[in-house]
């Protein structure tokens, strides 16, 4: 079937039909994207230090660096980006990706730590690119949860592959990230042509949703102007979600090991597949709030909801009230409750709350340069500011604080839109 076919064919189908299509090449593109970006951090480099610092703490900031750099590229790029060019920029910084991955491989330490840099300098971009196919719809929130459970899963999941990689297959820890990404390609490939298939949103989708277009400086400017206290919160609670979940995610090898499931490959994947089916249902369910500006304050009470999980499932497990791995997954789901909306719906129903014209992926862009810049910042604190404290106890600490944070940030932000929404009602 040719693409023009198959994309007439979905604009054809019903709902549900259609739906399950753009799940499907979204979250196989995005997962995808994974075997690029996290099967190094599986490995743990034991015994290799650069400059007194622990080997695998460079590669991670490294990498984090190169990511953060590319959003905040891409609040300009995604922001500004057409709709003809999307595949073929995607596959291109994919392509980029790999290549670094060789030459981490190749170059000897500590020289190849500048490898993961470049590898995280276009994977960054990734996830406007795929969200860009599926925001400005009605049903964009079920679109967006099922797009976010491949994070969830893919995080565990690349791990788990690249650990049999090195187990069954017997490759290093420093050519495994690569032959990881060699056994996605093709999927990959696949994958984003399907993607590419989705047909623009309809005239109804664009009637409840208000039509999505490209954003230039002078409309980022006036749209900040507008929001900003409100945005600034958010954004502010954003980064310590991002740090909290890339610190869950990249020691995830050394908070198992921890806690006593370090012989067991399996637990990557077995402790997320829950918290994305459970955030998949909690998520696509608020497609069925009607009202834009209703579904933006439920988001702000999931969100609140999700830092006092991670914050109370801690002090159950500190009392032993909970065992080890349900604590895990509970601070999982937590983290991801509060942390998978700012990456699509969040900002896709605010603005069809306040009828803005634009798109979400300024925004998303904005709060995930910020994010990963504080992902980097609290890295280098625990190296540097709490060396003598173990990975786990930093997790528990950095728990409680995250939960605090929500709390207050998150009833500001409330409270700053409900009080803009009324202002804009009274004078429109």
């Amino acid at each position: 079937m040719s693409a023009s076919y198959i994309s007439r064919w979905l604009q054809r189908q019903n709902s549900a039909v259609f739906a399950a299509y753009a799940i499907f090449a979204a979250f196989g593109t995005y997962f995808c994207m994974y075997a690029y970006r996290k099967p190094f951090s599986v490995a743990t480099y034991e015994g290799l230090t650069f400059g007194h610092i622990d080997y695998k703490i460079w590669l991670i900031v490294a990498q984090v660096a190169g990511y953060t750099l590319s959003k905040f590229t891409g609040i300009k790029v995604i922001s500004e980006l057409s709709s003809g060019s999307r595949s073929i920029l995607l596959l291109l910084l994919i392509g980029m990706a790999q290549a670094a991955l060789l030459l981490f491989a190749v170059v000897p330490v500590p020289y190849n730590i500048v490898f993961l840099f470049l590898n995280g300098m276009p994977l960054g971009m990734i996830w406007g690119i795929v969200f860009s196919y599926l925001e400005g719809r009605r049903f964009s929130e079920i679109l967006g949860a099922g797009l976010s459970a491949s994070f969830i899963v893919a995080s565990g999941a690349v791990k788990t592959a690249g650990k049999m990689v090195m187990n069954q297959w017997g490759v290093s820890e420093f050519w495994m990230p690569f032959v990881t990404g060699l056994v996605f390609m093709a999927p990959m490939v696949l994958f984003t042509l399907l993607l590419n298939q989705i047909p623009p949103p309809t005239e109804q989708d664009e009637e409840l949703r208000t039509k999505r277009q490209p954003m230039n400086r002078a409309e980022r400017r006036q749209f900040f102007g507008q929001f900003a206290p409100g945005f600034v919160v958010l954004v502010f609670f954003y980064i310590l979600l991002t740090a909290f979940r890339d610190f869950r995610d990249n020691f995830a090898a050394e908070l198992w090991n921890a806690l006593g499931y370090g012989s067991a490959p399996y637990i990557f994947t077995a402790s997320e597949v829950p918290i994305a089916i459970a955030v998949l249902l909690i998520l696509g369910a608020t497609m069925f709030i009607r009202s834009n500006f209703g579904a933006l304050l439920t988001y702000h009470l999931l969100i609140l909801g999700g830092a006092l999980l991670v914050g109370g499932s801690t002090w159950l497990y500190q009392t032993n009230h909970l065992n080890p791995a349900l604590w895990m997954v509970l601070t999982g789901l937590g983290l991801y409750i509060g942390y998978v909306p700012f990456g699509c719906v969040f900002f896709d129903r605010l603005i069809a709350a306040f009828r803005y014209s634009g798109n979400s992926g300024f925004m998303i862009y904005v709060a995930d340069a910020f994010g990963y810049l504080g992902s980097v910042a609290v890295l280098l604190y625990k190296n540097f500011g709490q060396a003598g404290l173990s990975w786990l106890n930093f997790f528990i600490s950095a728990a409680y604080v995250l939960a605090a944070a929500g709390v207050v940030t998150i009833l500001a932000s409330g409270l700053f839109f409900i009080a803009r929404y009324r202002q804009l009602a009274q004078n429109p």
